[in-house]
Parts: C-alpha cells; sequence; structure tokens
C-alpha cells in the first residue's frame, strides 16, 4: 500500500527558513512526478510546487517562485521543500502527493499524505 509521510513541519518567525520531507514507501517513487500543496485554515488546498519523476523540471505557484525550492531523492524515495523567506501567509498545513502523470497544478494525483503544519508568526 502506497504511503506518503510529510516531516519537519513547526513553528517559527518570518524570514526564518524551514525544510519538509517527504518519504514515500509502497510504490516505485521513481514512477511519480511529485507535489506539494497546502492547505491554509478555512480555505481550500492550494498547489505549491511540483517535480517530475526524473527531477529535471519543476513548477511553481507564483506566490512561492524564488522562496521555496521542491527537489527529490530517488535513491531514497524521498521529495522535499526548501522553503525560505517564510511570510505568515505561509501558514498552512503542507502535504506531498504523487502522480503518474503531469498535471502539476490540478489535484488529480494518486496518493497523498497526511500533512505537517507549517506555522509562520509576524
Amino acid at each position: 500500500q502506497a504511503q506518503l509521510a510529510e516531516s519537519g513541519g513547526g513553528l517559527l518567525q518570518a524570514g526564518r527558513s524551514l525544510r519538509l520531507s517527504c518519504a514515500a514507501s509502497g510504490l516505485t517513487f521513481i514512477l511519480y512526478a511529485m507535489g506539494w500543496f497546502r492547505q491554509a485554515p478555512g480555505k481550500a488546498r492550494d498547489f505549491v510546487a511540483a517535480i517530475r519523476k526524473s527531477g529535471s523540471v519543476t513548477y511553481y505557484v507564483d506566490s512561492v517562485k524564488g522562496r521555496f525550492t521542491i527537489s527529490r531523492d530517488n535513491a531514497k524515495d524521498a521529495v522535499y521543500l526548501q522553503m525560505n523567506s517564510l511570510k505568515p501567509e505561509d501558514t498552512a498545513v503542507y502535504y506531498c502527493a504523487a502522480d503518474l502523470g503531469w498535471n502539476p497544478g490540478s489535484y488529480d494525483y494518486e496518493h497523498w499524505g497526511q500533512g505537517t503544519q507549517v506555522t509562520v508568526s509576524s
């Protein structure tokens, strides 16, 4: 059974950095594009970033371009989200997801993690 487990969330001040990790198991990781989404309280889940299965192509929502970096390690079956210059509006539960295709901004991902909370104070 496929599982995605996020980690690395926390509470921090604006301007600081944080790195989220997502460990995959029960699936052939190299076959999947990976994405990060986030959901703030009372809001819909939004796309943040995605990376193709080779790692050669990435895609970001405009609000995080230049601040966030998605990467993956196919040897470790893991995907990461490096978040720099964090802002209070980045506060959300962050989810990783796995997609056999490449539809980065859509919600059409086969597998989802349980999420990790990121809270940024001003």
